[in-house]
């Protein structure tokens, strides 16, 4: 059973990260109908992470490795610079105010809020963004790469999605919506890593023989399933808005509150 539970979070971890369709609401759904609830579900979630972050550095591994020996547009210690601006404020604000965050947001209740207020979002972005002035990683300037990080702060509260709240951000600041999913992925490794880390040495303890199988058969899933789910997605997005995610996100919102919250 522990195996199913695995593969099947995993997937899901996987197939919503880099959705605009919030992967924590998904994956609090999925562990209420499972049955996988308490301490060892809150650290797995965290454990599945890497799993995804590793695909987006598999598939993009020319832009992470022209930041270590580039030297021109997004490369080097210019796109390490950008990285940096966008990555900040969403960790200065988790460190900052962690507690706050978790006492106060995490209950199903606000995620709940969260999936309808961001698909609310992302419906007045696609009427209201301005003509794309941003085509290239390689044009990104640090004013447009500290916004981006500024609206990932919205992550922060979960349900509302990390790349929901990049994406938006990148196209209200003149990104094309191609360069604003792209940018969502790469943007997404310092970040989710740091927060991945973080997690991971507060709750080493759970790492025991007997549940590292567990751990490693989630992770691996979500690895797959991201590998698979990055690649369509930016395919999609060459023909659709973000409308349709905006859709599924209030037709899930009401499923969720009578499953999790009432």
């Amino acid at each position: 059973m522990d195996t199913i539970i695995a593969l099947i979070l995993g997937l899901i971890e996987g197939i919503t990260e880099y959705l605009p369709i919030s992967s924590s609401g998904h994956l609090i759904l999925a562990e209420h109908l499972l049955h996988f609830e308490g301490e060892k579900a809150d650290i797995f979630t965290v454990i599945i992470q890497p799993g995804a972050i590793l695909a987006v550095v598999v598939l993009y591994w020319k832009r992470f490795r022209g930041l270590l020996f580039g030297q021109k547009g997004f490369a080097g210690w210019r796109g390490i610079w950008l990285l940096l601006l966008t990555t900040l404020p969403a960790c200065v604000f988790g460190l900052l105010l962690h507690s706050l965050f978790k006492d106060q947001l995490f209950s199903p209740a606000t995620v709940f809020a969260a999936l309808i207020t961001g698909a609310l979002c992302m419906i007045l972005v696609e009427k209201l963004r301005p003509a794309p002035s941003t085509a290239s990683l390689d044009e990104l300037t640090p004013k447009m790469a500290l916004g981006i990080g500024l609206f990932q702060c919205l992550a922060l509260w979960p349900g509302f999605s990390r790349s929901a709240a990049t994406i938006m951000g990148g196209m209200l600041l003149g990104a094309q919506r191609g360069l604003a999913v792209t940018y969502s992925f790469i943007a997404a490794v310092p970040v989710m890593f740091a927060a991945s880390g973080h997690e991971i040495l507060k709750n080493h303890a759970l790492f025991t023989a007997d549940n590292l199988s567990f751990f490693l058969t989630g992770l691996v899933c979500a690895f797959l399933s991201s590998l698979l789910v990055i690649r369509v997605f930016i395919s999609l997005l060459s023909r659709i808005t973000l409308i349709p995610f905006a859709i599924y996100r209030l037709l899930l919102a009401p499923f969720f509150y009578f499953m999790i919250v009432r």
